[in-house]
């Protein structure tokens, strides 16, 4: 962690300095400003976290609730969210306070007597190397405090606009600021109007933002139940601590999740098909109808239940909505998109998988870096038509996903006795769960080269670990400085910065060339769109990784562009250069199958996704990369 660059300030290092007028922020709505999210759910709270750290954008977000989400609601976090989370310096905490799923095992009718419940296996739950951070369960609430905590101590002191309802909108053809939004006071039913130049909507499954802009939701209707219960119970289940997918033989089947704080516990309770003539009858199903079914299917265990903390029912249905901005496809190449939708707007699937929260917020992760680079003015208005391209592809992906595993989940276990009833055989879901893995670990996101952010895989040998389109995935690296073994993916800053890893070739002579050239030629991408006055690294962010061991290298033979200085005092940061970790097995070099004879260059975008492999000599196509869509700023 970085801090004191621009002078010593006491106190906690996490509240950064105020901008200018940030302290005394309007209590009330203004007239206009530059984005206005709709809803302080998962998608809109990471969205406003990321547009918090740019107070020269101004940033609204509202929520008809009166206040923070309190309990209740999604509760698994993949391992990329916590990667997405330790960019903002929120996975310590995070980690430290969760539940960790570190293994998940699998329940279904006993063969001597098929009214009771056995083990029949037990896996990891995230395979080894997938990540270097694990799976977790936290409440969404907390989860949104941790974001809600962050805006707060960021330079524009943003807080949510709580109690105010998004009534509809309307996009004007031209102006500064061309959407016009009414919205509503939820205690005074007094409206008001606000323009913005960008608006996106994280309204939820319902959203009004994405009927204002005429966008449709396609798929399958729901057609299966589910009860949730949070509870604190007292139980002889051997596995309470213990993520669990269990079949009963004729009760239904229960996902069991054990919650942070060592003794709440969440249950998925399968309630059986919907009736298509009374699509809403499941609603009157009651907690303590739930409640008793769980118990049936948990023979011959008991479950006494001795607090309920909350208790929802609801459907599964699996549908993506055409488009993720106001532009129709009769608009494409004639109009800029000014309107956005994100998460449960978007797209909406079962709880099963864990996957909605974390998609949610990933939709706002790749949203938010581009409204930051358009609206600062250091890229082309035109990347925001990226979004719905990327995120569309992404959320069908999940959709398919979905109906499969829900399918899964939802049926009755095979009877050996009778196979012609059909059924789910355990080690069958077992089996798919383990092969689902990479999935639901949230690392399996590939954006291929269907927009100009994404490279052709050209030169991909280079860097066989790094798969462009992919997450940049981390491994362990010493720190040159000062010897201290860190991860380099954790160099990622939720700052709207590109980064450009470059790992050495076995001379260092392409490395050192690359970063001269970086550092004074006229065609380096960093001296053409990074501002003046701004740090060199504020745009485009330069990490050297070398094969020497750390004592093998000099601190003081390092090219000037891996020892910047910065801030308003000049001081030298000395953390932009890295060596192997020799200490714990293969090195970073031999783990992601870098080149060492070339070695490589991988260029990262702003959300962590690899954008391209490159050479180290490869300077014009470098440049021809970032002049697609990026601004001179000289």
């Amino acid at each position: 962690m970085q801090f004191y660059l621009n002078g010593y300030t006491p106190g906690d290092p996490d509240i950064q300095a105020a901008a200018p007028g940030a302290v005394a922020r309007p209590a009330a709505l203004p007239d206009a400003v530059d984005v206005l999210i709709v809803g302080a759910g998962p998608a809109g709270m990471l969205l406003a976290a990321q547009l918090s750290a740019f107070p020269g954008i101004a940033t609204r977000i509202v929520e008809r609730r009166e206040g923070p989400l309190q309990v209740g609601q999604a509760d698994g976090v993949a391992c990329r969210t916590v990667e997405m989370f330790d960019a903002f310096g929120l996975s310590g905490k995070l980690i430290r306070e969760a539940y960790w799923v570190n293994e998940t095992v699998f329940w279904r009718p006993s063969p001597e007597d098929r009214s009771k419940i056995v083990r029949t296996g037990r896996v990891q739950d995230t395979a080894d190397g997938l990540s270097e951070f694990p799976h977790v369960i936290v409440n969404q609430a907390r989860l949104l405090g941790y974001l809600e905590d962050y805006m707060h101590r960021s330079p524009s002191r943003l807080i949510p606009d709580y109690g105010w309802e998004f009534v509809t909108l309307t996009v004007e053809p031209a102006g500064d600021y061309p959407v016009i939004v009414m919205l509503e006071n939820v205690k005074t039913l007094a409206e008001k109007k606000v323009r913005a130049k960008y608006v996106v909507g994280c309204d939820g499954a319902r959203s009004r933002v994405r009927d204002a802009i005429g966008a449709v939701p396609r798929g399958d209707f729901a057609n299966h139940a589910w009860g949730v219960v949070d509870m604190l119970a007292v139980t002889d289940f051997p596995d309470i601590r213990l993520k669990a997918a269990i079949q009963s033989a004729d009760e239904g089947n229960i996902l069991l999740i054990p919650r942070e704080g060592g003794y709440m516990v969440r249950l998925y309770v399968d309630l059986g098909e919907i009736d298509p003539t009374n699509r809403e009858a499941f609603r009157l199903t009651t907690q303590d109808q739930v409640i008793q079914t769980a118990q049936r299917v948990l023979r011959p265990y008991t479950l006494d239940v001795r607090n309920v903390v909350w208790f929802a029912v609801y459907q599964v249905g699996q549908r993506v909505t055409d488009r993720f901005d106001n532009v129709t496809a009769d608009e494409e190449g004639s109009r800029l998109p000014r309107v956005f939708i994100a998460g449960d707007a978007c797209h909406t699937h079962s709880a099963k998988a864990g996957q909605g929260m974390n998609v949610s917020m990933q939709d706002t992760y790749n949203l938010g870096w581009k409204l930051a680079s358009v609206l600062e003015g250091r890229a082309k208005p035109e990347l925001l038509r990226t979004y719905s391209v990327e995120r569309h592809a992404i959320a069908q992906g999940l959709i398919d996903f979905d109906k499969e595993w829900s399918k899964i989940m939802a049926s009755p276990p095979k009877n050996p006795d009778h196979p012609e009833l059909g059924g789910v055989d355990p080690a069958e879901l077992q089996a798919y769960f383990v092969m689902s893995g990479r999935y639901t670990a949230g690392v399996g996101t590939h954006y291929p080269p269907a927009t100009y952010l994404t490279a052709e895989a050209t030169h991909q040998a280079r860097a066989k670990g790094f798969t462009i389109g992919t997450r940049f995935h981390s491994a362990p690296v010493v720190r040159l400085v000062d010897a201290k073994p860190v991860q380099l993916g954790h160099a990622a800053r939720a700052d709207g910065a590109w980064r450009i890893y470059a790992f050495a070739d076995a001379s260092a002579k392409r490395l050192r060339a690359l970063t001269d050239h970086l550092a004074r030629s006229e065609r380096s991408p960093i001296r053409r769109f990074t501002p003046r006055g701004a740090d060199i690294d504020s745009v485009i962010d330069v990490r050297g990784i070398f094969q020497q061991g750390h004592r093998d290298l000099k601190v003081e033979e390092l090219p000037s562009m891996l020892v910047p200085t910065k801030g308003r005092f000049g001081l030298v940061d000395y953390e932009k250069a890295y060596t192997p970790d020799l200490k714990n097995g293969p090195d970073i070099f031999d783990l992601r199958g870098i080149d060492r004879d070339r070695g490589a260059m991988i260029v990262v975008r702003p959300d962590q996704h690899v954008a391209n492999v490159l050479p180290l000599d490869a300077y014009d196509s470098l440049a021809d990369f970032f002049g697609q869509f990026m601004l001179d700023q000289h």
